[in-house]
């Protein structure tokens, strides 16, 4: 009888702290921003400027598939990937907590053979090389940014961490005998967790393999770096519209702050917190609040746009509905954080 109401508070206790982290950050937002200029400032994105960010987008998720598809292995093409990475990010759309990192790794999983947790790992890899670029691009552009030493033990501490949690996985990835035989002997007493949560452990393990491998390991980094490049080319084309003759390193750093920014907990698609970290970021370069909203803004929108359209396009190749895509991805949002 008291099923609904409790499913209902778990459900609510989900989501309430990425929407409070979002709502706070509008709030600051709107705060330090001023309406009339806002509302001024869209009508100096130009038509071409918005062609040339939907272009950018869609190259960069082009490349973003590719660096999955080395990262993955050979069971798995470049259109798969890619395809996975669209419709990952649509869902992070639409669910909080990045749900859509566990519905593509389902997604590939099943269509390669390769199994959910297999492709897990392979997104928890592409994630670490992610934040671990973020953090070093912060270090090297913080010296030119005046009034932000703040952001640098914040900065040095993400890069540690990944450095470190990379180290752990690649140590665990050589040692997968001894490490699933030590599996099996902590869980004997147990048989729950010995069938269910050691066989997809190993699973992850088997994934965070590539990190022994020194070609794929390169390539993969390679292409990870690809990706950076275009969205670096990206952020710096929306610079230059506030200020033509502004530095290409401020593009890194900017970049490099939002990949910080948005790796918190928010409501779907990151509103707000997407917004804020690119405000912050120009406002530190002193560029105007107002005018970094709102092109802040603009190019989140663009974001969602194509990841709506490519994730439609991905459920229409699969044969797949809408309303089926949503249902199995609440299923595999709340296991993915029951799990956690």
């Amino acid at each position: 009888m008291n099923e609904t109401p409790k499913r209902g508070m778990k459900q609510v206790g989900k989501w309430l702290p990425g929407v409070i982290v979002s709502a706070g950050a509008l709030f600051v937002l709107f705060r330090v921003a001023k309406w009339e200029d806002l509302v001024r400032a869209f009508t100096t994105a130009s038509p071409q400027f918005l062609a040339v960010v939907f272009i950018l987008i869609i190259l960069s998720l082009m490349v973003r598939g590719k660096a999955w598809q080395t990262i993955l292995g050979k069971p798995v093409n470049w259109i798969q990937a890619f395809f996975g990475v669209s419709e990952g990010y649509f869902l992070n759309d639409i669910f909080p907590l990045k749900a859509g990192e566990v519905g593509r790794s389902i997604y590939i999983g099943k269509l390669s053979g390769l199994g959910t947790f297999r492709a897990l790992s392979s997104v928890i890899i592409e994630r670490a090389f992610d934040l671990a670029i973020a953090a070093a691009l912060v270090l090297s552009t913080l010296p030119f940014v005046i009034g932000a030493a703040w952001v640098r033990p914040v900065a040095l501490v993400a890069l540690v961490l990944v450095v470190i949690a990379l180290a752990a996985l690649f140590f665990i990835a050589r040692n997968q005998t001894s490490v699933s035989g030590w599996l099996y002997k902590v869980s004997a007493k147990h048989e729950f967790v010995k069938k269910n949560l050691v066989p997809p452990l190993e699973k992850l393990i088997q994934g965070f393999g590539m990190l022994t491998r020194p070609s794929q390991f390169i390539m993969s980094l390679f292409w990870i770096a690809a990706t950076w490049v275009v969205w670096i080319s990206f952020y710096y084309l929306a610079i230059l519209q506030i200020a033509p003759n502004a530095p290409v390193w401020w593009a890194l750093f900017s970049c490099s702050i939002i990949a910080l920014g948005v790796a918190l907990p928010s409501a779907p698609a990151g509103i707000g917190l997407f917004e804020a970290a690119m405000v912050a970021a120009l406002t530190l370069l002193g560029l105007d609040s107002s005018l970094a909203l709102a092109y802040a803004i603009i190019v989140h929108f663009a974001q969602v746009i194509v990841a709506v359209l490519l994730g439609v396009w991905g459920l229409m190749r699969e044969k797949q509905s809408l309303g089926s895509l949503l249902s199995k991805s609440a299923v595999q949002s709340e296991s993915s954080i029951a799990q956690e």
